[in-house]
């Protein structure tokens, strides 16, 4: 019997999921059961503008919740988090429901568990000074992802940033923060704008190869990354153009943001993502768009690292197998048995060909500096990273995107 890799990474309770076209007209009963007073977090324009937000608020009243709106309209600050905490306390909320992308699923996780509270938020989160251990007590939490992106539906952490020179972008985490109830319908993401899905695709299919990849993956998030990344190859382009409207396309990349929260939350992440980490501290930059601008290039250092190692190293072989996956996905010639060679190219020209068909932002667009560089590689966490990479390496990275 082969062995399995020590994780540190125990796995993760899932929520009770709801998958599919139509599935949304289930929430009024699901949020039901944890009580009558409900307070429904969204984003600003796409629920309202495509009619939904009005059809559930109509749907919940009718069924005799007591809603409560909150809007999150960027990532979550704890300012953001402290406000509606502050405002709703009193109203004796019995259950929050995120409705929206990945930030508003974030906030509204962190308000859940924050009306237990009567603290900021911020001595909570990991990493800052004088850090409280948070206990895991919440309200209980729907989430309704409207993005195909973060995952946040599955995962146990809620990231909350600060913008500027003495900024952050961290977690408050705890297994207990795994929403109750995720109710992921594709429906709700037809015709998202194809900079947002862009975006948002780009941050799962980082998610999903930096959890494949990661030196703390198991036999169980290996099966779960590679499933999304197929799901994602085949329809990520034509959800950013003739299949917006396809309610299957939207499906594929719904299912594999989904994964992507799955196999992160069990099996950690990469370089891109402790850049998001610390670079997102600093600038002020959508999250999917700096993972968007960093992928090729970071893959691109971490296959060379790897290959210094050793020709056959394992996770080279990981890197070459999603690269013949995800090349098959999106009708890219590949041989029957593609050598590993073969696959870590074909990933790379892949990945290659998305930032130049799509233009992916540079980081100088958002106010980034190359003063800025040494010290936020310095700052940047990569404990869960394929390889250990030089400092060197990591400045190339984002040098390239500058």
């Amino acid at each position: 019997m082969p062995s399995i890799p020590f994780s540190p990474f125990i796995t993760l309770p899932l929520p009770e999921l709801y998958c599919g076209a139509g599935t949304i007209k289930h929430l009024p009963e699901l949020a039901a059961r944890f009580g009558r007073t409900v307070l429904l977090i969204t984003g600003k324009r796409a629920l309202q503008q495509s009619g939904h937000l009005g059809e559930l608020q109509a749907a919940m009243q009718q069924g005799g919740l007591k809603l409560f709106h909150e809007v999150i309209e960027r990532e979550p600050s704890p300012e953001i988090v402290n406000r509606v905490v502050a405002e709703h306390r009193q109203h004796g909320v019995e259950v929050v429901v995120a409705i929206g992308g990945g930030s508003v699923v974030d906030g509204g996780k962190a308000i859940s568990a924050m009306l237990c509270y009567h603290e900021p938020v911020e001595r909570f989160i990991e990493g800052l000074p004088n850090m409280v251990t948070f206990d895991g007590r919440k309200v209980p939490f729907i989430a309704v992802p409207t993005t195909a992106g973060t995952g946040s539906e599955v995962t146990n952490n809620a990231v909350i940033s600060r913008v500027g020179d003495n900024g952050f972008k961290r977690s408050l985490r705890h297994r207990a923060l795994v929403p109750n109830i995720a109710v992921v319908d594709p429906e709700l993401m037809v015709g998202t704008p194809a900079s947002l899905t862009i975006a948002s695709g780009m941050d799962a299919c980082t998610q999903l190869l930096e959890a494949y990849t990661s030196p703390f993956a198991t036999p169980y998030t290996d099966a779960v990354a590679l499933s999304g990344l197929n799901h994602f190859s085949r329809s990520f382009v034509a959800a950013c153009g003739s299949g917006t409207n396809d309610v299957a396309v939207r499906g594929d990349v719904a299912y594999a943001a989904c994964m992507s929260g799955v196999a992160l939350a069990n099996a950690g992440l990469g370089v891109v993502h402790g850049f998001a980490s610390s670079v997102g501290g600093l600038i002020d930059i959508p999250h999917g768009v700096l993972c968007a601008t960093l992928l090729y290039e970071a893959t691109r250092e971490n296959i060379e690292a790897l290959r210094h190692l050793a020709s056959n190293h394992p996770q080279l072989q990981k890197f070459s197998c999603a690269g013949s996956i995800m090349a098959r996905g999106v009708g890219m010639e590949v041989s029957s048995a593609p050598s590993l060679e073969e696959g870590c190219e074909l990933l790379l020209a892949l990945l290659k060909r998305w930032q130049e068909t799509f233009n992916f932002a540079r980081l100088q667009n958002y106010g980034l500096q190359l003063h800025h560089i040494p010290a936020l590689v310095q700052a940047t966490r990569t404990k869960s990273n394929a390889v250990a990479l030089s400092s060197t390496a990591m400045e190339r990275i984002l040098h390239n995107r500058l």
